[in-house]
């Protein structure tokens, strides 16, 4: 991840509060569309960022004879 790129919990910060915004009556259908558009940008962003998370956390698992110990992850 870059300098430029927000992190996980920034991702998460942010999609809450185009929810509060969105679920604001002042916020006009234009305001409204855009906020969701970024929602869904955002949305993707931070299951991109999970997704590498839990990929680097199956190779720190992974033992030397190339089996991967998943067990405390399914839990």
């Amino acid at each position: 991840m870059n300098a430029a790129s927000p992190s996980f919990r920034e991702e998460l910060e942010r999609l809450e509060a185009i929810v509060r915004s969105l679920e604001d009556e002042d916020t006009d259908l234009d305001q409204g569309l855009a906020l969701f558009e970024e929602g869904v940008r955002r949305l993707k962003a931070a299951r991109k960022l999970l997704r590498a998370a839990e990929l680097k956390v199956k190779r720190v698992l992974e033992s030397a004879d190339g089996t991967l110990d998943t067990a405390d992850l399914d839990d």
